[in-house]
């Protein structure tokens, strides 16, 4: 928090990571200033895969905060990665990612996350759904305000498939994997008829060296926070989906899900955080625009047919045409819990 404090331009907060050892710190999370505690049925990036059943029971039962859980069965991942160094060794082709953290492994996870949260009634928050066959796990049937369990997709699950893999390679290598055209077309569904609530990021700027690597050396992940929305007002320029279903699945439902304070609205006595964007302009995406600190893009060379021309932070014009104003530092996001 300390560092966000004199660093961030963005508004913050930090989810609360789950171990295996650390129950007494999420039991005393402040769910004020916490927005989660983040569990990683699957590992992904880092060692903080909680695979201790008993733990998990512990965490989903005392959690004074929502529960978000990265959703991939472990054993079954391990297993295909066997397989698949067998048939290759090392070199085995980033095309075979969504066979090694396949369906079967993701919906296996977030059945078992639900149901551990239907035991407890704990608020559970599933991050980054990548398949069709989980959306039969979430319900539509009420309001978000009174939904337990809760989802969302990132943009690079609605923008791209597998077969992008031959283009980019383990640039597009993320955790749960990027599947096929088939999910991608059923998430977008599952987004409108309101079984996902959100439309999120999962930023993770690996450096292009990094990502560079063989298929399990490379981390997983890709930057994504510059590029999300005019991404998403890409496919609503596409009549794909509705802009209002995007304004409520990026700014009002976040908001929602997890309770923040005063922000996700356009309303008297809330935080002015603003981004205007221009929807007749064009935008290439190269290396000169990057602003990512790993200079980088799964995006480089497409063309947008909207433009972000200010962003607005507390009220503060941080963003204004290419020029980012670091004078003035994001707040910590707070809770109304």
């Amino acid at each position: 928090m300390a560092l966000a404090a004199g660093k961030s331009l963005a508004n913050y907060s930090f989810f609360l990571g789950a171990s295996n050892d650390n129950i007494s710190e999420i039991e005393n999370a402040d769910p004020k200033t916490v927005c989660g505690v983040k569990v990683f049925f699957g590992a992904s990036t880092g060692n903080m895969l909680v695979d201790n059943r008993e733990t998990l029971e512990l965490i989903f039962k005392k959690s004074p905060i929502p529960v978000a859980a990265h959703c991939e069965d472990e054993s079954l991942i391990r297993a295909n990665s066997e397989a698949m160094r067998i048939k290759y060794g090392e070199d085995v082709p980033v095309a075979m990612h969504p066979i090694i953290r396949n369906s079967e492994a993701c919906f296996r996870s977030s059945e078992l996350a639900v149901s551990i949260a239907r035991k407890y009634n704990t608020r559970l928050h599933i991050t980054h759904l990548s398949t069709a066959a989980e959306l039969s796990l979430l319900d539509n049937t009420f309001p978000l305000t009174q939904k337990r369990i809760t989802a969302e997709v990132c943009t690079h699950y609605l923008w791209f498939c597998d077969e992008d893999y031959t283009r980019l390679g383990t640039r597009l290598k993320v955790n749960p994997a990027i599947k096929s055209a088939a999910d991608k077309a059923a998430l977008l569904k599952g987004l409108i008829e309101n079984k996902v609530d959100i439309i999120s990021t999962d930023h993770a700027p690996h450096l292009a060296d990094e990502k560079a690597n063989t298929y399990f050396k490379a981390p997983s992940g890709t930057p994504l926070v510059q590029h999300s929305l005019m991404a998403m007002m890409q496919m609503v320029k596409q009549g794909k989906l509705k802009l209002a279903t995007l304004v409520e699945k990026m700014c009002h439902a976040p908001a929602i899900c997890y309770n923040i304070e005063k922000r996700g609205f356009i309303r008297t006595g809330y935080f002015a955080d603003l981004v205007l964007v221009d929807t007749e302009a064009s935008y290439s995406v190269s290396k000169e625009n990057i602003l990512y600190k790993c200079g980088w893009s799964v995006f480089e060379d497409t063309i947008f047919d909207t433009r972000i021309e200010r962003t607005y932070v507390n009220g503060h014009l941080t963003y204004n045409n290419g020029v980012v104003d670091d004078s003035v530092k994001g707040m910590r996001i707070t809770f109304d819990r």
